[in-house]
């Protein structure tokens, strides 16, 4: 378990000065500009602090104190752990997985796939197995990853397939939806399910095996 450690002086007189502007709840925008790399920071012990509690327990004081910073500079970012916490699924997500246009459907499906699993079993593993484990319980925070996380990934997903239908590589009838929902599904269905490795291989598996014979038209529902 991680040592909680208390905010510095100086975050304590950050607290002060904007408390003082606002004695229940420090204003966003208002303070010294804010800092990219203490963004960074705040984020990476946001995500840590899930990983170790899960999102229920997860407070605004956790996040400062693990960060050595004033709950005030938090609040100035972001007005609520739920923002926070999508806001930090979305900043991780954007620099770890790209969205690569390599001129094949192929190479494209199996770049994005092996780094979406990178990403999934990376240092932010535990806090995404956490935070999905939630949203069963979590209608709000449900909606919010759904549209700012879910959603995106999947619409880099069907264009990836659409390009390669423009590029005669795919037929437009190719179940595109199924394909789409059952490669993100398969992912996380390892990794949170099965307690096997998310690792390339499997990767290779689900590509090779359902998702591209799907799209080529190797497997209908015809077929016996």
């Amino acid at each position: 378990m991680s040592v909680v450690k208390a905010p510095t002086s100086s975050a304590r007189e950050e607290d002060a000065a904007v408390a003082s502007a606002e004695p229940n709840r420090p204003p966003a925008g208002r303070g010294r500009p804010r800092d990219a790399s203490r963004d960074a920071a705040l984020r990476q012990a946001a995500m840590e602090v899930l990983a170790e509690v899960g999102y229920r327990a997860l407070t605004m004081d956790a996040v400062a104190a693990h960060a050595r910073a004033g709950k005030a500079t938090i609040y100035r970012r972001w007005d609520s752990k739920l923002d926070l916490v999508i806001d930090t699924c979305n900043q991780l997500v954007q620099r770890s997985i790209p969205e690569p246009d390599r001129g094949s459907v192929e190479a494209d499906l199996g770049e994005f796939l092996r780094a979406f699993a990178s990403f999934l079993t990376g240092p932010v593993g535990k806090a995404a197995q956490a935070l999905v484990g939630e949203l069963p319980h979590e209608p709000e925070l449900a909606a919010a990853f759904r549209e700012s996380f879910l959603l995106p990934q999947r619409d880099v997903l069907r264009r990836i397939v659409e390009r390669g239908v423009r590029r005669g590589e795919i037929s437009p009838e190719a179940p595109i939806d199924t394909v789409v929902e059952l490669a993100g599904a398969g992912l996380l269905y390892r990794l949170m399910l099965t307690d096997e490795p998310l690792d390339t291989r499997f990767v290779d598996r689900i590509l090779h095996e359902a998702l591209l014979p799907l799209l080529r038209g190797r497997a209908t529902r015809n077929d016996r």
